[in-house]
């Protein structure tokens, strides 16, 4: 029967040996131990599936903190033997590891009944275990917390012990008697205190007395200086006491018979809780490993399929964690094109992308999460083949392109269209010319029988055939020509370069070695070379230009989003105010209303008298000043003048220099010209808000000479349409600018297509408060008068 993995060392190669061992010592317990050794490929996509779930499963209880046993996982397997044998006991001890993990089993079980819609697989895992609670309820009754036989286990034992507690009570009020008149005949050895010897209370005496006390010696120090000595008195009491503890034994032994025989009753029952812990523990193990890749499950399509979206090694990323990151791997290979040819320089990455096919694909099919995208598509395959690595054998008398050649056999012979084959370096080992040929056969041979695999190659002709061919895909690992270090990124669609030269010249060959080589392999070779080179530092300024596109539309996206986001606040609180003024306005009005009638109706009923007039008179006056807005007065901001400072008059915009100060009054110089002004009229210049004018001279504007230039008439008779929207913008700008009040726009009456144009674009400048066609005597239709605000 063809294996479904090739070779036997196929996981030692790959390093799922290294995943094993991980899961091993995640395990809690043996019994979870025994199924990861117990792992194993399978080609069954129901199976694989539901291993998957359950490790998701498991993962998101981690990940949640859920309250769950983490203790108590130990294999109780090894009292089985005893358990079966009638009339046989467990000791105390033995209990307990039972008890502990059939306590175990039904904390997870009521957890997993209690949460079986959010952890469904999980949940199936309880449907076998039938272990009676009641039985764990019996036998935990018998037992103490320290783990042993209660008082009360029985009634033999409770009145057992209660003699026995009786009887030691005696014996030590007898013996503390005894001692006492011993201490105080200085019998006893300073600071010594009554002691046990064989079970028994006994007096330490010192060795010169020890014919004054009735008693038998139960031992000596190591001196001889002291003797213990139990008091004839306590003798029979003592052998009382010996009597209760043999009886207790016997009872204890008894009890520990029939918890014996309980679990004898429900074996069976406990092996599956056993079975259903180990798969607990297992699981467990593969969500700590899954947690430790950042593993997802990936789609899991029921046939051979390699859709991969940014799978790194799972090794690679353990041992890289928290150092840099791991170039992720994406593969394609749809079922037109199922085998893919990669080829670059070496240290490039390419046996590490074999290696990551390899392993991911191996560690799927046996139930474990992998370090990819779980939007892939991972697909099923009954077989998976591998050659890899030296594999030289000195006993079988095979060199390594022997071995390479007698595992490309095995392929030919059992690989079929469910087999994936991973192949790496195909055609070395041999001379070139007839290692190359050889290969491209196998290769041939391979697509011919619908195997799908990843191979490496260096070889040019493999490259041309993969390029020549539809059912086989190049691809390439990336490498940076300019810093001369591989990228480890896999370019699928092109062949890759060996880049021999470059790294030769990185080196320090020398140059005149280098220039010998370029002539001995050939203008038309190093000429392919430079080509893939230059292709492939082509495609990387396009990935950094694209990157840096990229980035820039990211920032003007956000520009443009906080530039909308602002805009959006202000025409809110524009609203606001808006609202707050009309309404402020609307009860002025009502109220200014109520006052005039109130007014009228009052000089009415006067008749108009003086006195009563200038009362109501003051009152309209007080409701004038109530209604007329509050303007502040510019004041000048806190400053201290001296002589030599620029200042200017508050309110105005000329600039002069402040020559002296008397009391309160100043002496300001504008150009040739002198004035005297009060100290508080000025500002210092460097003080003052920046008017329009001002802010328009800062940015280089020559204000005074466009003041002079500027004609509040434009003429725009004759222009095309294109050019009359910018024209209109710069006088617009120009006439704001000057702060104009009026404009006339001369755009004659013809067809009114520049009429229409003008006052399209009038109604989107916020400065203009109105327009309207000129007095028919001075024009009518054919000038648009605009007042701006």
């Amino acid at each position: 029967m063809t294996p479904a993995i090739y070779p036997i060392d196929f996981e030692s190669k790959l390093g799922f040996d290294q995943v094993r061992s991980r899961l091993l010592n995640d395990c809690l317990g043996d019994l979870g131990r025994r199924h990861v050794e117990a792992i194993a490929f399978s080609s069954d996509a129901a199976v694989i599936r539901t291993a998957l779930r359950r490790a998701v499963e498991f993962k998101n209880i981690l990940l949640k903190g859920e309250t769950f046993p983490l203790s108590a996982y130990a294999d109780p397997s090894v009292y089985f033997d005893v358990i079966r044998i009638e009339d046989s006991f467990l000791e105390e001890e033995h209990f307990q590891d039972i008890l502990a993990v059939l306590q175990s089993v039904l904390v997870i079980h009521r957890f997993l009944n209690g949460a079986k819609e959010e952890y469904p697989e999980l949940f199936r895992l309880t449907e076998p275990v039938s272990l009676p609670a009641s039985m764990v309820a019996a036998i935990e009754s018998k037992f103490s917390d320290k783990g042993k036989i209660k008082d009360n286990a029985s009634p033999e034992l409770a009145r057992i012990r209660k003699r026995l507690r009786e009887e030691e009570s005696r014996v030590r009020r007898l013996t503390d008697q005894i001692f006492r008149d011993s201490v105080g005949q200085s019998w006893v050895p300073e600071g010594a205190t009554l002691t046990i010897r064989d079970g028994r209370v006994v007096i330490p005496i010192l060795a010169e007395h020890k014919r004054k006390l009735r008693g038998f010696i139960m031992d000596e120090s190591a001196t001889g200086q002291t003797v213990y000595i139990e008091p004839a008195e306590s003798l029979e009491a003592n052998n009382e006491i010996r009597d209760l503890l043999h009886a207790d034994r016997r009872e204890v032994i008894r009890i520990l018979k029939e918890l014996t025989a309980l679990l004898r009753q429900h074996l069976e029952a406990i092996k599956e809780a056993c079975v259903f812990l180990g798969l607990i523990d297992f699981n467990r193990a593969k969500a700590k490993l899954a947690l430790a890749l950042d593993a997802d499950m990936p789609a899991i399509a029921d046939k051979p399929h390699l859709n991969w979206v940014i799978a790194r090694h799972p090794l690679l990323y353990l041992s890289l964690k928290g150092k840099r990151e791991v170039v992720p791997l994406t593969i394609d290979l749809p079922h037109d094109e199922r085998f893919l040819l990669v080829s670059g320089p070496n240290a490039g990455g390419k046996s590490v992308c074999l290696k990551t096919v390899g392993l991911i694909q191996y560690m799927v099919q046996c139930g474990l999460l992998v370090p990819m995208y779980e939007q892939s598509t991972v697909g099923i395959y009954k077989k998976i083949f591998l050659d890899i690595g030296d594999q030289q054998s000195i006993e079988n008398d095979l060199s390594t392109y022997s071995s390479h050649l007698k595992n490309m056999t095995f392929f030919l012979q059992h690989a079929d269209a469910d087999t994936l084959v991973l192949m790496d370096e195909m055609g070395s080992g041999t001379d070139p010319n007839f290692g190359g040929g050889i290969a491209e056969a196998i290769l041939a041979s391979l697509l011919e029988k619908k195997v799908w695999g990843v191979a490496t190659t260096h070889y040019y002709n493999l490259k041309l055939f993969a390029s020549n061919r539809r059912d086989i895909r190049n691809g390439s690992m990336q490498f940076d020509t300019r810093k001369l270090q591989p990228l480890f990124q896999l370019e699928i669609g092109k062949p890759g370069s060996s880049f021999a030269l470059e790294i030769a010249r990185k080196t320090g060959l020398p140059h005149a070695t280098i220039e010998c080589a370029e002539q001995i392999i050939g203008k038309e070779l190093t000429g392919l070379e430079t080509l893939m080179k230059t292709v492939a530092d082509e495609k990387l300024q396009v990935q950094r230009s694209q990157r840096e596109l990229a980035d820039k539309e990211r920032k003007l996206n956000e520009e443009r989003q906080r530039y909308q986001r602002l805009s959006n606040e202000i025409e809110g609180k524009k609203k606001e105010i808006i609202d707050k003024a009309k309404t402020e306005a609307s009860t002025l009005l009502k109220e200014t209303n109520r006052e005039i009638e109130k007014t009228i109706r009052h000089i009415r009923e006067n008749k108009a008298e003086k006195k009563e007039t200038r009362k109501v008179r003051q009152g309209l006056v007080q409701l004038a000043d109530k209604v007329q807005p509050q303007v502040t007065k510019p004041t000048a901001p806190p400053q201290v003048l001296k002589e030599g400072d620029k200042v200017r008059l508050i309110g105005q915009e000329v600039t002069g220099t402040l020559v002296s100060i008397k009391d309160k009054q100043a002496v300001i110089e504008f150009g040739s010209a002198r004035t005297t002004v009060k100290l508080n009229q000025l500002v210092r210049s460097d003080l003052v808000e920046p008017t329009s004018v001002s802010k328009a001279r800062a940015l280089g504007v020559d204000v005074m000479r466009k003041q002079s230039s500027f004609v509040s008439t434009l003429d725009l008779r004759g222009k095309r349409a294109e050019e009359v929207v910018a024209e209109l913008d710069r006088f617009l700008d120009d006439a704001i600018l000057l702060s104009q009040g009026e404009l006339r726009i001369l755009h004659g009456k013809g067809e009114g297509v520049l009429r229409k144009i003008v006052r399209d674009r009038l109604k989107t400048v916020k400065e203009v408060a109105s327009f309207a066609d000129e007095h028919v005597d001075r024009g009518g239709a054919g000038i648009t008068v605009v007042v701006l605000k």
